[in-house]
């Protein structure tokens, strides 16, 4: 049986600094030291030629346990709706008007952060209810 790996979630962007600071303030992850003999990531940016500045960020979860979160900027935008999505647990053990009012609170969070609100799913019987989102450069994701 193979071992269970450690991964990160990539994340095509066209401002990764910015992406990334949206993220760590919706999931509550930090932004990792800058690497060692530097004293921001700034300072490490300015290190790099040109064409390397700014081509990506990271942000991290603090505990640990969540995978990183890596956005690189890529010269092309969004065109379709992406394949993989993250799913952000809100609503985890709530039901009914109780999951609703949860999902509705941390969505209106999130547009003030600058995220659209894409439609809301009510619950059918089977499904509890989600919220679907974008972040700021229009990556799809869920509130449930």
């Amino acid at each position: 049986m193979a071992s269970v790996k450690e991964f990160q979630v990539t994340f095509d962007c066209a401002e990764p600094e910015r992406v990334a600071r949206f993220w760590c303030e919706v999931l509550g992850y930090v932004v990792p030291p800058p690497p060692e003999g530097f004293a921001t990531w700034e300072d490490f940016d300015r290190s790099l030629p040109p064409e390397e500045q700014g081509k990506w960020f990271a942000c991290v979860d603090p505990s640990g346990v969540a995978p990183r979160l890596l956005f690189q900027r890529v010269p092309e935008g969004k065109v379709v709706k992406n394949r993989v999505h993250l799913c952000v647990r809100a609503g985890t053990g709530l039901e009914g008007d109780e999951r609703l009012a949860v999902l509705e609170a941390e969505c209106a969070r999130l547009v003030e952060l600058g995220a659209a609100h894409v439609r809301t799913l009510p619950a059918d019987g089977v499904n509890e209810s989600c919220i679907v989102m974008q972040d700021i450069e229009g990556n799809e994701f869920c509130l449930d």
